[in-house]
């Protein structure tokens, strides 16, 4: 029953382009695991498994998680230096974005001190005659 069931198949059983058999001598039939541990990992299994005598033939038909596990923690540390550099970036625009405002703001304040102080009218009387 087991070797019909729907998580089964009959695909080529192939590891790096070489057949693969089981102790039966027949080729393993790619199984999706239902443990906790690997839930819904794929892994090559022998034809006999809960049928007959199994051979207890296993290989995980996916790639090594080792592997790949050092490439998440590589991408995982070089993200998180991004991130801080990002941030590090971020607080130095907001830096100049408020030296340049109050840059701006003071400008105008002496323009329009400049300004006033050109346009405003003589206090003292000039009577020359």
């Amino acid at each position: 029953m087991a070797a019909q069931s729907s998580t089964s198949s009959r695909s080529r059983a192939s590891s790096h382009g070489r057949l693969l058999l089981c102790s039966h001598g027949e080729k393993p039939v790619l199984r999706i695991s239902g443990m906790k541990e690997n839930p819904g990992r794929r892994f090559w299994g022998c034809v006999y498994f809960e049928v007959q005598q199994g051979c207890n033939f296993f290989r995980w038909a996916d790639p090594d998680t080792e592997v790949e596990h050092a490439e998440v923690a590589r991408i995982r540390k070089k993200l998180s230096m991004m991130k801080s550099r990002t941030k590090a970036a971020e607080w130095k625009l907001k830096v100049v974005a408020v030296l340049g405002f109050f840059g701006w703001v003071g400008f105008l304040c002496l323009l329009l001190q400049s300004w006033s102080n050109a346009t405003q009218q003589c206090v003292i009387p000039l009577n020359l005659i």
